[in-house]
């Protein structure tokens, strides 16, 4: 598709169904879930983005699902990257008992959570639902209200996540990455031998609800299981598991959304007249350290950086592409990243953009959840970045390719990124009728 032009979608029609996906997936009133058949509870940085797609019509359910959401923070300060608000839906692992989180002795006294966290989204989230409502005085007074949680969200990744105070928060679950099964762990996990009685019996529900050529293998699940029994081991402490652990990385992904959540924050602070200084702080450092620690001049983006082995896991892959949205790469840097993405989506296979990882890659999968497939979010994350710097040609051939395949193929999780394939396929793949595809199509639609 050409940059500049534009496919015929019929807008109305995709806005309404984006609607009608938001309600229907949300439950007892106050909270969204990712899709009812494939994941029944609430997910961190889904509901950021649901609250998002909420906000173009439903401004009050948008603040009630962040509220929602927050009801599983921890003492801490960590946000759950599930929070299970309803015990009795069966068929899904890992679920609340499997956690364990009400043994440990800082979590959410409402409700059960999972142990570990997602991509910190929720600052620019916020800062969104201000920039939409600026003179709502309900709105206002959320936030006012809210901002402390989200402050100390980002103050525990500071204090319990960044060990050398760098400003890199590390993960210690590739789940938290939001990436669950990219390529980029693959040659780490290869490096946990896990032994008899290393992990307990379990039983996997996702891939009997959705095809299992598109899922993770058993064997990724085999090491996301070795890797929560760890962390249930430490009370998920992540000072502690990291002493033990063979995955500590300082994500790509992760560490922009902080970033720019931080400026989020620092924005909204201006507003509310809030003292931000230690949010600056924060952030300079952390910009700093990203834009000279995670570039790789060989491959010319950003890469993870494993803190266990000292490298740089060295793959091109879609969170690279995230720093633009956080400010964080020179103008220099930010056209070798466009210029990527542009000879990727010209060249004669005819790429959807944005595969979610490197097609030149032997790995590289195309319907393989993270392992190849375009994803709805990270298509969001890139048009705001590509647009903050100035390339909206870019930033539209992201949109309207997005909108494309929705229209053609439905609100699925994730899509084959071969133009020729899926102009072919009559869904995507994953779960169907999912919220965050429908929040984002309501956010690039009424852009």
């Amino acid at each position: 598709m050409d940059i500049s032009s534009k496919p015929s979608i019929d807008e109305k029609a995709l806005i309404q169904q984006a609607k009608d996906i938001l309600e229907s997936n949300t439950w007892e009133g106050r909270y969204t879930v990712p899709s009812s058949n494939l994941y029944p509870y609430q997910w961190n940085w889904d509901s950021g983005f649901v609250a998002m797609g909420f906000a173009h019509f439903d401004i009050p359910r948008a603040i009630k699902e962040m509220e929602s959401l927050f009801e599983g923070q921890w003492e801490s300060g960590m946000l759950p990257h599930i929070v299970f608000h309803s015990k009795k839906r069966e068929g899904y692992f890992p679920g609340p008992l499997y956690w364990q989180s009400k043994n440990v002795p800082e979590a959410s006294k409402k409700v059960d959570t999972s142990g570990i966290t997602q991509p910190p989204v929720h600052g620019f989230i916020l800062e969104r639902l201000f920039n939409q409502y600026p003179n709502s005085q309900d709105v206002k007074d959320f936030i006012k209200a809210f901002y402390p949680k989200v402050l100390k969200l980002h103050k525990y990744y500071y204090e319990y996540r960044d060990p050398n105070k760098e400003g890199l928060a590390f993960i210690f679950h590739p789940w938290a990455s939001g990436r669950d099964n990219s390529p980029l762990w693959d040659d780490l996990v290869k490096t946990i031998p896990i032994g008899p009685g290393d992990i307990p019996p379990y039983k996997r529900y996702d891939n009997l609800k959705a095809d299992p050529s598109e899922r993770p293998s058993d064997k990724d699940y085999d090491i996301y299981v070795y890797l929560m029994e760890l962390g249930k081991k430490y009370n998920y402490d992540g000072r502690l598991i990291a002493k033990e652990s063979p995955f500590v990385i300082q994500d790509t992904l992760f560490n922009a959304m902080l970033i720019r959540s931080n400026e989020a924050l620092i924005n909204l602070a201006e507003e509310l007249h809030i003292d931000a200084k230690e949010i600056e702080e924060w952030n300079q450092q952390s910009k700093k350290t990203y834009e000279e620690k995670l570039w790789v001049d060989e491959l010319g983006m950003y890469a993870p950086y494993d803190l266990q082995n000292n490298k740089h896991i060295k793959m091109r892959e879609i969170g690279a592409f995230t720093a633009m949205y956080a400010g964080i790469p020179s103008a220099k840097r930010a056209r070798k990243l466009r210029n990527y993405l542009e000879t990727l989506a010209d060249r004669d296979e005819g790429f959807r953009v944005m595969p979610s990882f490197d097609p030149d890659h032997w790995i590289f999968d195309p319907k393989k959840y993270w392992k190849g497939p375009v994803w709805p979010q990270m298509n969001w994350l890139l048009c705001q970045g590509f647009r903050r710097y100035g390339f909206h040609g870019t930033a539209n051939r992201v949109k309207w390719d997005f909108l494309d395949l929705v229209d053609k193929l439905g609100f699925h999780e994730y899509f084959d990124p071969r133009r020729e394939v899926a102009d072919k396929l009559e869904h995507g793949y994953g779960g169907d009728h999912f919220s965050w595809t429908a929040a984002v199509v309501l956010d690039l639609i009424s852009d």
